[in-house]
């Protein structure tokens, strides 16, 4: 089941910010702010998951230790120097990842392939978020769920700053948009139903609001560009 897809190779554009990648584990205080949400993420793992721009692992910890037995995880990461860091990282963490160099507009796995997709803080880098969303959706199966952690773009003054500040801010962090109205793009795609979504309390401007949830991909047709 699941076998890789010739169709869906990883991208030829070459992703790689080797300056962000040293720096973002240490400005990320992942443990007292962002872990209870990455917990959430992981609650009660199981089957097939695939983790969507892993970055440099940090899921990885969690879902070791609230997976269950028949946990498959596989993550892709497009970006060499962030990639070998996770790869570091599963060799310290009590969990078996299938690590590969991928694109999330261009997944090499067979449709309907995952129980679970999980997006934490990565649909603000991805160059195609729509291409990407289309790729989620294909290649979760009918009552998978899609697990996101993402920031969005705000209300009022504070998101016209954000559109002013995102120019110099996506060369400084890596592809980083402030600006993206990421959970409005998964929540109006017809793949999707929605099983909860929440505002959380973490998060300083300009990157906020940060909002989690979880989607559960449809049965039946939906439409793919």
């Amino acid at each position: 089941m699941a076998d890789p897809d010739p169709r869906c190779a990883a991208g030829d554009r070459t992703i790689s910010h080797p300056a962000f990648a040293a720096l973002y584990d240490r400005l990320l205080p992942d443990r007292f702010l962002i872990g209870p949400h990455r917990e959430y993420l992981a609650a009660d793992l199981s089957g097939r998951v695939l983790d969507l721009g892993a970055g440099s692992g940090p899921m990885f910890p969690y879902a070791a230790d609230a997976g269950g037995d028949d946990l498959a995880y596989h993550a892709v990461e497009p970006d060499p120097n962030r990639r070998r860091r996770a790869a570091r990282k599963a060799k310290r963490t009590d969990l078996s990842v299938t690590l590969r160099d991928a694109r999330g507009e261009s997944l090499p796995y067979a449709d309907d392939s995952f129980d679970v997709v999980l997006s934490g803080l990565v649909f603000c880098t991805i160059g195609d978020p729509d291409a990407a969303l289309e790729e989620v959706a294909r290649v979760l199966r009918p009552g998978g769920e899609l697990r996101f952690l993402e920031h969005v773009r705000n209300d009022g003054w504070r998101a016209r700053a954000q559109d002013r500040l995102t120019p110099l801010w996506e060369r400084a962090a890596g592809g980083c948009q402030l600006n993206r109205e990421t959970v409005a793009r998964f929540v109006g795609h017809d793949a999707f139903g929605v099983l909860e979504i929440e505002r959380t309390g973490v998060g300083i401007f300009p990157v906020t609001p940060v909002v989690r949830g979880r989607l559960r991909r449809r049965d039946g047709e939906f439409s793919i560009r």
